[in-house]
């Protein structure tokens, strides 16, 4: 079969998904149960033995007479999750999860995983691949009434049972901001695609230590990073669910984007460039394309294909993406203690032409700018905030050099650490967007 009717069998099999997926989100309630945080789960729920049951989804709740409990009394604080080694704490999560879910109309049942990601980036790492292979290889040895298939559009049209996980850097206080990172708070999610709801939950903590933060290569190559509402969907749906909820709808509807996605990162980071902007290609197609992942992988695609017209007509998409979502963030490294780009950075000889970019995309926009320098943890956060504030005026200076018209249009501000997404001070290939320059559009522009 060639190339092209390859990729027209993959769309018509997208369509034919796409029916089947809105027919069940359309019996999807349109009232959704409040969400509570992933942190909400009891002691006694994360403590838990794996092989008890949870109670089936539906099912009628305890009525505890009014009686019983005291008008003056407070509700009790919910107990953080348990800390577990790495390999430990992903038996134990993905044992109740398998366990707990109810039982399923066939036999086996087919689950689908959804690549697990950084909560605050939405990147795929070393550690989240290490999770799903864990949690492949419990399957196989533990649950012979599942049967794990790869996320595709063909798979998607049996309406399988779906997992998402996130594994999130957080601090003692289990929060993402605010101080050091101490643990990985990790999220597993089993959702039902046939009748749209969320159907077990498990939730743990890793120490900070005994996990490999580091992107996978599609990752740690993708030069821009911006707030994605597919990625926000995605981590709601894991986070800010319980037992019960409807899948978030957001993330229902960009499951055929996400499947193609997964194949085509998995494509890239096998180094077969050629399939994978195909892929990414088909996937901006889709009504729920129009997504940062889609944009870096057709940019790193063409780059790694030599296309380098192409490649630059790619990132100019890129950056109208970013302003358009009013944040836009690019991995520019700089020399330790400097304001001099890092020479032996992966994109460092395309900075000069990053920039230019933006500063035209700036001017024809009639946007203007607020530039923002960032750094790690590491250091004196007095030294950080003016290392970032000079480094927010040297990119401000080269954009203004390439376009004069945007002086008195662009502003630089340094907020050291304080906005981490990463946060871990690991100074290394796993936090390099904790030293991003952000580009902000000011509205009104004046």
């Amino acid at each position: 079969m060639s190339k092209k009717n390859a990729v027209d069998a993959a769309r018509r099999a997208l369509a034919a998904a796409a029916v089947g997926l809105l027919a069940a989100a359309c019996q999807t309630p349109a009232i959704q149960t409040p969400a509570r945080s992933e942190s909400s789960v009891s002691a006694a729920q994360a403590a838990a033995p794996a092989s008890a049951a949870a109670p089936a989804v539906g099912a009628p709740a305890q009525v505890v007479p009014a009686q019983a409990v005291p008008a003056t009394a407070a509700p009790a604080a919910a107990a953080p999750p348990p800390v577990l080694p790495f390999n430990q704490a992903v038996e134990f999560a993905a044992h109740a999860v398998l366990s707990n879910a109810p039982a399923a109309d066939t036999a086996p049942a087919t689950i689908v995983i959804d690549p697990l990601i950084d909560g605050m980036t939405g990147y795929q790492s070393n550690a989240t691949r290490s999770i799903q292979d864990r949690i492949v290889a419990v399957v196989k040895r533990e649950f012979p009434q599942y049967m794990v298939r790869p996320l595709s559009a063909e798979t998607l049209r049996q309406q399988p049972r779906i997992l998402v996980g996130t594994f999130t850097p957080v601090t003692a206080k289990m929060q993402t901001s605010g101080g050091e990172r101490e643990f990985f708070r990790f999220c597993l999610v089993m959702g039902d695609l046939k009748t749209g709801k969320v159907i077990a939950k498990q939730v743990v903590r890793v120490p900070i230590v005994e996990a490999d933060p580091t992107p996978t290569a599609a990752f740690a190559d993708s030069p821009i990073w911006t707030e994605d509402p597919s990625v926000k969907a995605y981590v709601a749906t894991c986070q800010a669910t319980k037992v019960g909820d409807p899948i978030k709808p957001e993330y229902y509807e960009g499951l055929l984007a996400a499947a193609l996605i997964s194949e085509a990162v998995d494509a890239y980071d096998e180094g077969h460039y050629a399939e994978a902007l195909d892929l990414f290609t088909t996937a901006r197609k889709t009504p729920a394309g129009d997504q940062l992942r889609v944009y870096n992988g057709i940019y790193l695609s063409l780059t790694k294909l030599g296309r380098s017209a192409q490649a630059a007509a790619a990132f100019r998409e890129l950056v109208d993406y970013g302003l358009r979502t009013k944040r836009l963030a690019v991995k520019i490294l700089f020399r330790p203690g400097s304001v001099r780009f890092a020479s032996e950075a992966t994109f460092s000889a395309t900075y000069d032409a990053w920039l230019q970019q933006i500063a035209t995309q700036a001017v024809s926009t009639k946007t203007c700018l607020q530039v923002v320098g960032h750094t790690s943890p590491s250091g004196p956060a007095a030294m950080n905030d003016s290392l970032s504030l000079l480094r927010a005026e040297y990119v401000q200076s080269r954009l203004e050099g390439d376009e004069p018209s945007l002086k008195k249009r662009t502003v630089a501000f340094g907020v050291g650490s304080r906005e981490n997404l990463i946060g871990t001070g690991r100074d290394d290939a796993s936090d390099v967007l904790d030293r991003r320059v952000e580009f902000k559009p000011i509205e009104p522009c004046g």
